[in-house]
């Protein structure tokens, strides 16, 4: 399976709601929003993250698993999740229809990277 490299710095952020969401957020190449019966959640460029969130993460990196992922599939981020447990990385998943992408802390990244190639994933 083939894993892409995200550039950038990536903040998470928890939002008291959708005015938040900026035009230059919006115009981005890569954010992710969330909105459940309890939170707001923002997933962006640190440099486009907004001032005052309620709560704020920085210092991410991200990578992306290459290709569709059918639904019938089974078990992919729980393997991807284990090999960086395993080394005691945490991750911050996020999904989509199409397939899923990890966000680890920049000071984790490249033992990450190796981790996961020395489990047979390539990186890209």
């Amino acid at each position: 399976m083939k894993l892409k490299q995200i550039g950038g710095d990536y903040t998470v952020c928890r939002l008291s709601g959708l005015s938040e969401l900026t035009k230059e957020i919006q115009s981005s190449p890569f954010w992710f929003f969330g909105k459940t019966d309890e939170e707001f959640s923002l997933v962006c460029e640190t440099s486009l993250a907004p001032e005052n969130p309620l709560e704020r993460e920085d210092g991410f990196r991200a990578f992306r698993i290459e290709g569709v992922l059918d639904f019938s599939l089974i078990g992919i981020l729980s393997k991807l999740s284990t090999v960086l447990a395993d080394q005691g990385i945490g991750i911050f998943a996020v999904s989509t229809f199409q397939t899923d992408y990890i966000l680890v802390k920049k000071e984790s990244y490249h033992k990450a990277m190796k981790a996961l190639q020395e489990a047979g994933y390539t990186i890209i």
